[in-house]
């Protein structure tokens, strides 16, 4: 009897729990349960999403100015001749990053909201090397690697024309109140140390007033490595383009800027205040002044050496 009432009992629990099925409900289309450890589907390749690498400009292991400053994102550096004035400057070498520009005296110069890096140049201990000063001796460091005599030569203030031609034959420079002339002096040389000391000769009567007159007006559009930002005067200021790179894609183009200042100090590549982010790359733009941290430059400031 107790068997029966068992099996009458377990018949109609199994009966509640089954889920009624009408005449117009097919028992096919009854969703299936999904399991608990059934993973759900997903792309593998597509996991973990992809993070964009941040872009770097600054190599502080960089020895130069090629190697240590990368073009800002989307750029590429233009192309130059190995034996250009460009690439000469391009492969300044410079002082260990985060050493500090130096003042003729040995004072250090501060690089808060100045300059980035410092050129590796012998300044020498008077105040001579300021920044037209800076912006000749590299020009003339160039044609004397090269042996390019004839082409070193320049203007002090009052006119005259002070050629490497002459001092290397020999003849010195001689200067009287008003008077300034060659007088034949010394041995015929050509060595580095000679050459310093007829480049100090000029740093001492030449500035931007002279060099301001030397130089070819160019148009920014046409912009070139070694270009100066110039403006002539007592004091003026003057900064060359170091380096360049370009955008094709916007047509936009990126440069360094290197000066030297007063009093005479060693040479500097500029940050750009306007734009940390690329700083210190600075982008052409023909529709407004060039604002530097030391000086502000119109754009028909810009010129080249003939």
């Amino acid at each position: 009897m107790k068997k029966t009432t068992f099996l009458i009992l377990f018949s109609l629990m199994l009966v509640a729990c089954q889920r009624p099925v009408n005449d117009q409900e097919n028992i096919e289309d009854i969703p299936p349960k999904i399991s608990q450890t059934e993973p759900i589907p997903q792309e593998i390749d597509d996991w973990p999403p992809e993070k964009d690498e941040p872009y770097i400009i600054l190599n502080q292991d960089g020895t130069t100015i090629e190697t240590r400053y990368n073009p800002p994102k989307g750029f590429s550096r233009i192309d130059i001749d190995e034996d250009s004035f460009g690439q000469f400057l391009r492969g300044q070498e410079l002082k260990a990053y985060g050493e500090k520009a130096l003042y003729y005296d040995g004072r250090p110069k501060s690089p808060e909201g100045i300059y980035d890096s410092v050129i590796d140049v012998d300044i020498g201990d008077r105040d001579l090397h300021q920044c037209a000063d800076a912006i000749m001796l590299l020009r003339a460091e160039y044609l004397y690697k090269y042996e390019r005599y004839d082409e070193i030569q320049f203007n002090f203030v009052n006119g005259f024309l002070a050629n490497y031609d002459n001092w290397m034959s020999g003849y010195r420079i001689q200067v009287n109140d008003n008077e300034t002339k060659w007088v034949d002096q010394a041995e015929p040389s050509t060595d580095y140390e000679s050459f310093r000391k007829y480049m100090d000769m000029v740093f001492a009567y030449a500035g931007t007033l002279s060099l301001d007159k030397e130089l070819d007006l160019v148009d920014i559009s046409d912009m070139k490595i070694g270009d100066v930002f110039i403006q002539g005067g007592s004091p003026g200021h003057a900064v060359i383009v170091v380096d360049m790179a370009e955008n094709k894609e916007n047509d936009q183009i990126a440069f360094l800027l290197a000066q030297s200042y007063m009093p005479a100090q060693e040479t500097q590549i500029l940050i750009n205040r306007d734009d940390n982010e690329i700083s210190p790359w600075y982008i052409m733009d023909s529709s407004r002044s060039l604002v530097t941290p030391e000086w502000e430059f119109q754009i028909n400031d810009l010129k080249r050496f003939p």
